[in-house]
């Protein structure tokens, strides 16, 4: 596996982006140019890769907000392997670039195809793109430090470090000792006797009391309507993030996953590249075979050779027939205010335990609010500084009947004009969700702790948790116009 360019691009909401480091290497160009032949694209200067990559990514031209190479519906965007149109006459598809950003840090790289780009190979089929990723992923951890934030001044002393740095990781552009997938199916095996070689991509050993921590989080996502024409969406996705301080060069480590004898199969299976072996089964799971996966649904056994750092070592779908929160949003327009009713129900199969559990209700191009009249039949109702913004705190718990409601008028008399949105003019509306269930999750998925075995000279301390969020969870008004996207809600 090689890669063509790398970059790191720095850019703050509202800013112009800039690309803090580039590196080229000619060698593995010119083998491009040699596989691909006429239809061989170059790389493009930085200032012209950087605006072709932060347009594609939504971030360039805020007065554009429609951009037919990117919004297009014949367009399919597959995130994180992005496809940027290099102009001119030696110009084209430059594909594929792997992105990814973590705050205003965003990294990026130009994989090695080393395969007839037409027909255009799928990307489970590329190894430099499966291994273009933890690349990336390491280079961030590195420049954001322990802290996890890249915050300027210690990302500027460790940029400086970068080019040393990548001449031991990945000399003329081939990035060494990453680990490898092992033969499917395989069981595994206590770490070897004896001294082992330590990797490159592992920059130190754990010393001192072992301990494994492994978080279950899934995240709901929903677009409800209120309308018979606009069926309403729904999806959940979830993330095993796992945190390893096992002594050892290569210690191994298992974590199962499993579910409730009624749960659904989880889909769209992902692992981490660390993870040394996979169950057959798994793989119908994963997409990467096209078969039924309704037939396994469990468990999941991920075995593995973790890094010194928290990483997510797996993620997937899951099916579930109906969203946690169903909501109704009502707002119309009477006696120069807008009335406003809202209900909130709670669905029996969740747990009416909640960390917090909010309703944001926005109002745009219009005036501050003047006068609110507005009554909750539970939590309580706060009005935000900028006077534009309702927010309902419904608190930690439902009432018994699971059952809230919300209902009043507002004027919007202030001096001042509110914010704009170009989406949310006349009745289009919406109330957005925040909410947190400890110890709960929509699949009934969770990590038994007895299940955790650990392949180490020290017994570790074992921690499981699992959480549901909510991510972009919408109840739109139902009296009004509202954006509606045809089939299925994508990650």
């Amino acid at each position: 596996m090689s890669v063509r360019a790398l970059w790191i691009i720095y850019h703050e909401k509202g800013e112009n982006g800039m690309v803090r480091f580039s590196r080229r290497y000619p060698t593995v160009e010119q083998r491009s140019q040699t596989l691909a032949g006429s239809s061989h694209v170059s790389v493009p200067e930085d200032r012209v890769f950087l605006q072709l990559l932060l347009t594609e990514l939504g971030l360039a031209d805020p007065d554009k907000p429609y951009v037919a190479l990117r919004d297009d519906c014949l367009h399919q965007q597959r995130s994180p392997a992005l496809e940027l149109h290099v102009p001119g006459p030696r110009g084209g598809a430059l594909w594929p670039v792997l992105a990814i950003s973590h705050g205003a840090l965003i990294l990026a790289c130009l994989p090695l195809v080393d395969a007839p780009l037409e027909p255009r190979p799928p990307l489970v089929s590329l190894f430099s793109v499966s291994q273009g990723l933890p690349l990336l992923s390491g280079l961030q951890s590195f420049l954001c430090g322990p802290g996890g934030k890249p915050d300027p001044e210690p990302l500027a002393s460790r940029l400086a470090l970068l080019p040393s740095v990548l001449l031991n990781v990945c000399p003329l552009g081939t990035p060494l000792d990453v680990p490898q997938m092992a033969n499917l199916g395989s069981a595994p095996a206590p770490a070897p006797v004896g001294p082992q070689k330590q990797p490159t991509w592992k920059t130190g050993l754990h010393r001192g009391r072992a301990a494994v921590t492994v978080s279950l989080s899934e995240m709901v996502r929903s677009m409800q309507y209120g309308s018979r024409s606009r069926p309403d969406l729904w999806d959940v996705y979830g993330t095993v993030t796992c945190k390893c301080e096992v002594e050892g060069v290569l210690p191994n480590v298992t974590v199962t996953l499993t579910l409730p004898p009624n749960g659904a199969p989880l889909q769209d299976i992902l692992v981490h590249p660390c993870v040394t072996s996979l169950d057959v089964s798994l793989l119908s799971c994963s997409g990467l075979e096209d078969s039924d996966s309704s037939s396994f649904s469990g468990p999941y056994k991920f075995p593995f050779s973790p890094p010194l750092e928290a990483f997510r070592l797996a993620s997937y779908t899951s099916q579930i027939p109906v969203p946690p929160i169903l909501g109704s949003y009502q707002l119309k327009e009477q006696d120069s205010q807008m009335r406003v009713t809202v209900s909130l129900k709670l669905h029996e199969s969740v747990r009416n335990s909640f960390e917090y559990c909010e309703a944001h209700l926005p109002f745009f191009n219009r005036s501050q609010m003047g006068s609110v009249d507005v009554k909750v039949s539970s939590g309580q109702l706060e009005v935000s500084k900028e006077k534009n913004l309702l927010v309902w705190v419904i608190g930690q718990r439902f009432p018994k009947s699971r059952e809230v409601t919300l209902e009043g008028g507002v004027s919007f008399t202030g001096q001042f004009p509110g914010p704009m949105d170009a989406l949310c003019t006349g009745l289009t509306a919406y109330i957005k969700m925040y909410f947190r269930v400890p110890d709960l999750t929509l699949s009934g998925c969770c990590v038994d702790q007895n299940s955790v075995q650990v392949y180490s000279s020290a017994k570790p301390k074992i921690t499981t948790s699992r959480d549901l969020l909510s991510s972009e969870y919408y109840v739109w008004n139902s009296t009004g116009p509202a954006p509606v996207a045809s089939g299925h809600m994508m990650l």
